[in-house]
């Protein structure tokens, strides 16, 4: 009798462990460090061009010390591209960066919920290191107790992903304090990894990041604003320049750690002049791209409509200010 009880006992512990697994997040890997925002290459018929993706990867290693991406977020267009599209570049990403980079996280966010949840599931089942969702932007979640039932609902599609929410209020119009929308979130989402936080607000920066548990990881997004975030605490940053300034920023990281905070500055003012340069010339994600072109000799190709295909002598301008900063 002894023996049939433990027997079941053993049994019945064995299902629980393997139907916890299934549940459980994945092993985590704290993401830190810089991770690049990629661009999505197109052909000059406007479809997506999967071939780019493995010579992307290696540049990013080899020529800018970028070990991480995040994948269909602002940078590469994802709002102006199909599901299947998405799912696609999805695959790629995540078959070719195996063992090369270290993390690809896949931003999710679209405005319809259901579609959401399918690409959460989807990168769960190509293995991606880690989901983003940004706020819907049209008909957009009126407090942070909304927005918090709706992160919970894409990540119940994926939950053995490391979740992250994506802040940028610039974009989606959605400015809700991201300290609040973070309170207690583990509960519903035990998923629940960290934040890319790319606005301006430094009190609900640092408020996050004093709130946090260790395992958790704030990623900053204004990337001409980086060293002042660091000084506040983050973890690493996600940004579109990081492209082709990486191995700088890398610099101006490295810098920061050691204490030496004049040559942090030095390499923050560069960029800062770069990227202001650039801006009053009109730096939309048609221009950073072509600018991406230029420098890194990948053929990324056009942006997709409604952005409009950067005028050549502005990206031209713009990478011979690029020169004139960072001399070989």
């Amino acid at each position: 009798m002894f023996k049939a009880v433990s027997r079941l006992f053993v049994l019945r512990c064995a299902f629980l462990c393997q139907n916890m697994s299934i549940m459980a997040p994945a092993a985590d890997k704290k993401l830190t460090g810089l991770v690049a925002a990629t661009f999505t290459p197109i052909t000059s018929q406007g479809e997506i061009n999967l071939s780019v993706i493995g010579p992307y990867i290696d540049y990013l290693k080899e020529k800018q010390g970028v070990n991480n991406v995040f994948v269909n977020g602002t940078t590469g267009e994802s709002m102006s591209l199909s599901v299947e599209e998405r799912k696609l570049l999805a695959e790629e990403w995540c078959r070719k960066a195996k063992g090369k980079m270290d993390q690809v996280i896949v931003h999710v966010g679209c405005l319809s919920l259901k579609d959401t949840q399918e690409l959460a599931h989807h990168a769960a089942q190509i293995e991606a290191d880690g989901i983003a969702v940004i706020a819907p932007s049209f008909f957009k979640p009126s407090s942070a107790d909304v927005l918090r039932t709706f992160l919970q609902e894409v990540a119940s599609a994926a939950p053995t992903l490391p979740f992250y929410y994506y802040h940028v209020p610039s974009v989606t119009g959605v400015n809700v304090n991201v300290r609040e929308l973070i309170e207690g979130i583990e509960k519903v989402i035990p998923s629940f990894r960290g934040v890319k936080f790319t606005g301006s607000d430094l009190m609900d920066l640092g408020q996050c990041i004093s709130y946090i548990p260790p395992h958790w990881s704030v990623l900053y997004g204004i990337d001409e604003q980086l060293l002042g975030a660091l000084v506040m605490g983050v973890h690493g940053a996600v940004g579109s320049t990081y492209n082709y300034v990486g191995c700088h920023v890398n610099k101006l990281i490295s810098a920061f750690e050691t204490g030496d905070l004049v040559q942090a500055r030095t390499i923050q003012f560069k960029i800062q002049e770069l990227v202001s340069f650039a801006i009053k010339l009109g730096f939309d994600v048609g221009v950073n791209k072509q600018l991406m072109n230029e420098l890194s000799g990948l053929d990324l190709g056009p942006p997709r409509l409604p952005v409009m295909t950067c005028p050549a002598a502005r990206a031209l301008a713009i990478k011979q200010k690029y020169d004139s900063i960072f001399p070989e």
